[in-house]
């Protein structure tokens, strides 16, 4: 086996370890619970929210989120799953880094009543900053709906770049939609309050 190879094969069984507890100036990121259902179908079952994720169907109720629940919360996978909450333990939102073809892929979204007033940008850094504690080399890809102006943003300010644009299947929307593809390296990462 050549060194690429060997390389390659290594850096994709490479993990961060378990979900962690971040705590940032407002939030509270955890690990899932299964108490979290109701929270997330409530959340989810707004079109606005749904409409800007590409694997949330439509309707979607308490056991289309149980369903997703389970296996995030029972710790057996390798990826972070994090409920954002406000510091009374009320869930919002939901950040993640989870690992697809061989790639370290971050993905959120938060309730529309939180909208507006930089929690997601507060959460997704708290998020990076721990990964990157642990994982200091590894580049996180991401990306948005072209019409998720607040998403690309929320990436801008941390450090992402565009690297790609191509089109993406939307399961709310039911049809493909223009998406933009982007890539934080670790070394580009702008953690809240560096310029």
């Amino acid at each position: 086996m050549n060194a690429a190879v060997l390389q390659s094969t290594s850096l994709s069984l490479t993990t961060p370890g378990p979900s962690p507890i971040i705590t940032t100036k407002r939030l509270v990121l955890r690990p899932h619970k299964i108490g979290d259902a109701g929270a997330i179908a409530e959340s989810l079952g707004d079109f606005k929210v749904a409409r800007m994720l590409a694997r949330v169907p439509q309707p979607y109720d308490r056991q289309d989120a149980l369903d997703w629940l389970v296996p995030h919360a029972s710790g057996i996978l390798p990826d972070w799953m994090l409920a954002i909450t406000t510091g009374d333990d009320v869930h919002i939102g939901a950040v993640g880094l989870e690992q697809r073809r061989g790639q370290w892929r971050l993905g959120y979204w938060l309730n529309r009543l939180y909208w507006d007033r930089g929690y997601m940008t507060e959460a997704v850094a708290g998020t990076l900053e721990r990964f990157f504690w642990r994982m200091p080399e590894t580049p996180i890809h991401s990306g948005a709906f072209a019409d998720n102006l607040a998403s690309l943003n929320v990436q801008k300010k941390l450090g992402f770049r565009i690297v790609d644009a191509n089109q993406l299947f939307s399961l709310s929307r039911n049809r493909t939609v223009p998406h933009i593809e982007t890539l934080l390296l670790p070394e580009d990462f702008r953690p809240l309050g560096r310029p």
